[in-house]
């Protein structure tokens, strides 16, 4: 099953639809989504090598955008839908203090976490939540966002050929890893 939904997501990654296909995602993943976009990123690029920089480009922009959507959700929804989603991934307690720490460190922690398997959408949130200035927030993470799928991109197109053939024969423990820095992610985020 996993090895046929690898061949499926390589396919994808292939078709006409997969710029589309990492738009959604990437926006989604900035405001509601648990999936971040390396997901389509890793075999797009190992798919279509030289198409990397627009990958790039289309995930950096759809994420920011939907970082733009989180931002506004914790902004204007946060009692609504913000608060689900907080209390979705268990950091609803957590909060009030995330809102304080933008008052101080604002600008670093979209940065640092931004380049993190810590789910951005919490950031884009709490972001909205602490009323942070949307400038330097959308500035940060164009930065943040941009930086960490170029750093993935171009690791993949000048190692291609050997890290597919390592994902290829080393599927479930690729997949195992992934979740795993998923999971991390969520984890390190409650707890630290």
């Amino acid at each position: 099953m996993l090895r046929a939904g690898y061949d499926w997501m390589m396919r994808l990654a292939a078709s006409p639809r997969a710029g589309l296909a990492l738009a959604v995602v990437a926006f989604l993943e900035s405001s509601i989504f648990p999936i971040p976009p390396d997901a389509m990123i890793v075999p797009m690029v190992l798919s279509r090598p030289e198409r990397a920089w627009r990958i790039v480009l289309i995930a950096t922009v759809a994420s920011v955008l939907g970082g733009l959507a989180g931002y506004a959700i914790g902004y204007f929804l946060y009692e609504t839908l913000g608060r689900w989603v907080i209390e979705l991934y268990g950091l609803a307690e957590r909060a009030e203090q995330y809102r304080l720490a933008y008052a101080e460190w604002g600008l670093w922690i979209i940065l640092v976490k931004g380049l993190t398997p810590i789910p951005y959408k919490l950031v884009t949130i709490a972001s909205g939540l602490a009323a942070f200035d949307l400038w330097v927030f959308t500035l940060a993470s164009i930065v943040t966002r941009g930086a960490r799928f170029l750093l993935v991109a171009a690791l993949l197109r000048a190692f291609g050929s050997p890290i597919r053939r390592f994902i290829e024969e080393r599927l479930t423990l690729v997949t195992t890893a992934f979740a795993a820095a998923i999971v991390l992610g969520f984890v390190a985020l409650r707890y630290l």
